[in-house]
């Protein structure tokens, strides 16, 4: 992991984290005004436990950035609105609102990130470069266990291609079997349906015989009774 000073020089590696506003409460509760949104110049300087001065010093050494990341500078009409939407928000506050001025420099959470990775001499700036490191080595550290996960899935993915391919004779095999076999069950049921109704015809021929032999055998009993009597 670079250390935490490499933020201060680099601006492609400020870029890279410039999401992760969160480090900011995870390092200190940041005051916002009543729209929720900004803070002022005063409030930037109260978070990192610096003076104005030194904030505006930095602001005017590194305005270009910090306006792409955020940084707004109200006058004239655009004050007079953003007073007067945000003036009821404010009344009956604890007087953290500003006052009305010629002009009022707003920061949103990403300028006052892009803040804390110029500032040079302070406390919470320094932890708040730290904790974004520390974020972002977890970050690359989940990204490379996940790589390596995924790496090993294709392996054993084409493990089980091969398997695939070997078993694919061995099931064709298989089949051909199965249907030979399903063949002779068909065959062997046919049978079976004939001997069935073979031995349902044989029942039907026995049941008539006795039917005979019982008619027959009433006969000889009535000729053997008649003699009898004669």
């Amino acid at each position: 992991m670079p250390p935490e000073g490499a933020l201060l020089e680099s601006r492609s590696m400020r870029d890279s984290v410039m999401t992760r506003v969160d480090a900011l409460d995870k390092v200190k509760a940041l005051r916002l005004l009543p729209d929720g949104v900004h803070v002022t110049t005063e409030d930037v300087a109260r978070y990192f436990e610096v003076s104005t001065d030194v904030i505006r010093q930095l602001t005017a050494r590194h305005r270009a950035e910090l306006s792409e990341n955020g940084l707004r500078v109200l006058r004239g009409s655009d004050l007079r609105e953003y007073q007067s939407d945000n003036m009821s928000l404010s009344s009956g506050g604890d007087g953290s609102y500003p006052q009305r001025r010629s002009s009022l420099t707003l920061h949103n959470r990403r300028a006052v990130l892009n803040i804390a990775m110029l500032l040079r001499d302070s406390d919470i700036a320094r932890c708040v470069r730290t904790y974004l490191l520390d974020a972002e080595e977890g970050w690359r550290e989940g990204y490379a266990s996940l790589d390596r996960r995924v790496t090993d899935v294709e392996s054993c993915l084409g493990r089980v291609g091969v398997a695939l391919q070997e078993l694919g004779p061995v099931l064709n095999r298989m089949s051909y079997r199965l249907d030979n076999l399903d063949r002779r069950l068909d065959a062997t049921n046919q049978v079976v349906a004939a001997i069935s109704n073979r031995l349902c015809e044989m029942s039907d021929r026995i049941d008539r015989v006795d039917a005979k032999v019982d008619h027959v055998a009433q006969q000889v009993g009535e000729l053997r009774r008649a003699r009898k009597r004669r």
